[in-house]
């Protein structure tokens, strides 16, 4: 039994980017605003959001997202080498 809590305390820590490809719009927003608040609250100032490229519209749905959430100070999409437009780089508060 501590095994297992042991583990799950270990995973419970938020990595530097978060997946939302293949997911519903809603689905990915549900899932991006937890995200972005255990990313928080583990103390990550900048995080990546790979939404893919596809046709745009779930990347549109996280930017207006992101222009609303309280907890994110800038966003821009990825460059070259960070997954360019299938990506977006967060800068938290």
């Amino acid at each position: 039994m501590a095994d297992k809590k042991k583990e799950h305390a270990s995973t419970s820590s938020p990595s530097s980017e978060v997946h939302l490809r293949h997911l519903t719009v809603d689905e990915a927003l549900l899932k991006l605003d937890k995200y972005l608040n255990d990313a928080f609250m583990a103390g990550l100032w900048q995080v990546r959001v790979v939404h893919g490229k596809g046709t745009g519209i779930l990347r549109q749905a996280v930017h207006r997202a992101l222009a609303q959430h309280p907890l994110v100070k800038s966003y821009r999409l990825g460059g070259y080498g960070e997954g360019g437009v299938g990506v977006t780089i967060v800068e938290l508060a």
